[in-house]
């Protein structure tokens, strides 16, 4: 039997905190087990709590959501920070990733959205919100172009199988390749296209080639 994903709250904001926290209670397989006010609070319940899922907050008094969420991935890795924000800015998105949040919603979304982020980082998956991953990655491979290669936030596997589907293998080819199911591809596919924005097998093979993901052979 599963155990219900256990969620801390972290938001200076009352009214944003209660909203939340009714639209996740009323989920079966999730416990909001408290809230925060800030940084320095995330931090200590994290510490006495070791939740699941942490739905952060990136402006707060004091101590922020940044540096909040770098002191909690340093202390405990397993915990995974959901970044839930009002900020589109592609410095506040990368930032947040590098300290090591998973995924990145915005307040805006929808309350199905922010439900299977939940969900999606507990299994230790990356979740950026649609509207703005394709536009964020854009901006960063352009911005970094010529310099460094650029990690994706993508998991190895993620990135094998965007490989071979830009190199033309079916969902069975590369399942057989993988020894694992054509299920399983399929389903990795949904969660690409999901985490990049797109929208289509050709857009998730013409992403693979312009980001240098083809293949050596």
């Amino acid at each position: 039997m599963f155990e219900n994903i256990r969620v801390l709250i972290v938001d200076d904001h009352t009214i944003v905190r209660s909203g939340v926290r009714l639209l996740l209670e009323a989920e079966d397989d999730i416990d909001v087990v408290a809230e925060a006010l800030d940084g320095s609070q995330a931090v200590k319940l994290a510490e006495s709590l070791q939740p699941d899922v942490i739905l952060m907050d990136i402006s707060m008094p004091g101590m922020d959501g940044l540096e909040a969420t770098r002191r909690i991935k340093a202390l405990f890795p397993v915990i995974q920070v959901l970044v839930l924000t009002m900020h589109r800015s592609d410095e506040y998105f990368f930032e947040m990733l590098k300290a090591g949040a998973s995924g990145y919603i915005l307040k805006g979304a929808e309350a199905s959205d922010l439900i299977k982020a939940v969900r999606v980082v507990n299994q230790g998956e990356v979740f950026l919100y649609p509207t703005m991953a394709e536009r964020l990655l854009k901006d960063y491979f352009q911005r970094t172009e010529g310099g460094e290669q650029t990690q994706l936030p993508l998991s190895p596997r993620e990135q094998e199988i965007l490989s071979l589907l830009a190199d033309g293998y079916s969902n069975k080819e590369i399942a057989e390749k993988l020894v694992v199911s054509p299920s399983t591809i399929h389903s990795h596919r949904s969660k690409l296209m999901n985490k990049l924005g797109l929208s289509s097998r050709h857009e998730l093979i013409q992403y693979a080639r312009q980001h240098g993901l083809m293949r050596d052979f």
